[in-house]
């Protein structure tokens, strides 16, 4: 069972973008919110500005992958937008999922073991 769901609306993104709180490092910007659900939500964002449809959907699996590999890691009941930035675009998955990790970090969403 997957431990995710993604947010598909564009009224759940505009609210994990007014109303949540936002870290961003080199690669990617990560928007956080409280839900009311036992499971995080995950959005990803890659703009036309990164690249064309392979790239963005490159990145996009990319970001998807490394979330799925560490998602046991993320506390539970959050909203996450992930927002590629255009320098992560010839990036390797290590990277990525670096920066992701970090992001988690920085936001305190990570479980302490």
């Amino acid at each position: 069972m997957k431990k995710y769901d993604s947010l598909k609306k564009n009224k759940d993104f505009q609210n994990v973008y007014s109303n949540g709180k936002s870290k961003a490092n080199k690669y990617l910007i990560m928007y956080i919110i409280k839900n009311d659900l036992s499971s995080n939500r995950l959005g990803i964002q890659v703009s036309k500005k990164v690249g064309n449809s392979v790239v963005r959907h490159r990145l996009t699996r990319l970001i998807r992958e490394s979330y799925r590999l560490n998602a046991n890691m993320f506390n539970s009941g959050l909203d996450i937008v992930i927002i590629a930035r255009n320098t992560a675009k010839d990036k390797s998955y290590k990277e990525i999922e670096s920066a992701l990790m970090h992001l988690g970090k920085i936001q305190n969403i990570l479980i302490e073991n």
